[in-house]
């Protein structure tokens, strides 16, 4: 459900108003507008472009999705692009805050992500306002609503090193359950914070440097500490991005190894039954020649009372002899190797 808050704001305070025609009618007498919209759709936003002169590209920049930050200078105004970043459950979710600044006026668009939630909400209480000192612009204004995003950024940072470290002591913990997916899409999540925080950042050199005429010199030094957070937190994401490669190439290795192991415990396995089946080779071969009719009409009956002990004591002795051979060409095998 779509929403649009107008608020007059002069040095003597600011005034909460009903209607756009009120707001223009406001701004005429002076101070400047701030326009809040939440889920606004094309026809709303069309309506802003006329007495604001928006661009139709920025028209189309606020209802998009899934876009770079950045910075765009027009005639009557700059646009920014910043995202907010939130984790429901381990899913990420980004937000688009879209600001429109110009010398009287400041356009705030939010809600079109797929958190679709009023993103500003905490940032317009008066008392949070009124210490920032937004009366003496709407720059100071935009600054406000800046810092409110980019602090919302830390909370899904710490999530993320939070599953981070989840991730790691599953992994040691029981490797055979382990999901490497989970890897994957930390990754994921890790670009995608990485790359967002990237195109900030350099938003923030651009403002900091004056190239956009709408903010006063005043406040760029409320910028600079914007900037100082954003820095924070790309090196943090690139310090993450590492660790989710040793994750990686540690689950892999424990996975050759866990392998290695099995291998070598069927090696031993094999090793074992080839043992019993060279022994018993023979002796299967003497007994297959002593259980054949032809034999026992050779030797006759009387003559089985000492060949059966006979070939007992044959068998037992070649089993015996074949152990010891069998043995003692392993050990000149290990002291070979």
């Amino acid at each position: 459900m779509s929403d649009m808050r107008l608020h007059h704001i002069t040095p003597s305070g600011m005034v909460r108003l009903e209607t756009l025609a009120e707001a223009l009618a406001a701004r005429a007498r002076g101070g400047y507008l701030w326009v809040d919209c939440f889920q606004p759709s094309r026809e709303e936003l069309a309506a802003l472009s006329g007495p604001f002169g928006i661009h139709a590209m920025s028209v189309e920049d606020c209802l998009d999705q899934d876009q770079i930050p950045k910075l765009e200078d027009f005639p009557r105004y700059s646009f920014i692009l910043f995202n907010a970043f939130s984790y429901d459950g381990r899913k990420l979710l980004v937000d688009e805050v879209d600001i429109i600044l110009s010398e009287d006026c400041l356009i705030t668009v939010s809600g079109n992500g797929p958190g679709k939630r009023r993103l500003l909400e905490d940032a317009e209480r008066p008392k949070e306002l009124e210490l920032a000192g937004v009366r003496r612009g709407p720059a100071f204004l935009m600054h406000v609503l800046l810092d409110h995003v980019v602090d919302r950024k830390f909370a899904a940072v710490a999530t993320l090193e939070e599953q981070l470290n989840r991730a790691e002591e599953s992994m040691l913990a029981e490797l055979s359950r382990f999901k490497p997916g989970t890897l994957l899409r930390l990754r994921r999540d890790i670009l995608t914070l990485r790359k967002s925080l990237f195109h900030e950042r350099e938003i923030l050199v651009k403002i900091c440097r004056k190239d956009s005429r709408f903010i006063d010199e005043r406040a760029i030094y409320h910028y600079r500490d914007i900037y100082d957070h954003l820095a924070k937190f790309f090196e943090l994401t690139e310090s993450y991005r590492e660790v989710v490669t040793s994750l990686m190439e540690m689950y892999l290795s424990m996975v050759n190894n866990q392998m290695a192991r099995l291998a070598n415990d069927t090696n031993v396995s094999v090793r074992r039954l080839t043992l019993i089946t060279t022994i018993f080779m023979p002796m299967t071969l003497i007994a297959g020649i002593g259980g054949m009719s032809e034999w026992s009409m050779m030797t006759g009956p009387s003559n089985w009372q000492l060949a059966y002990p006979a070939f007992l004591a044959a068998m037992a002795l070649m089993g015996a002899v074949n152990y010891w051979f069998l043995k003692r060409l392993e050990a000149r095998n290990r002291s070979g190797s």
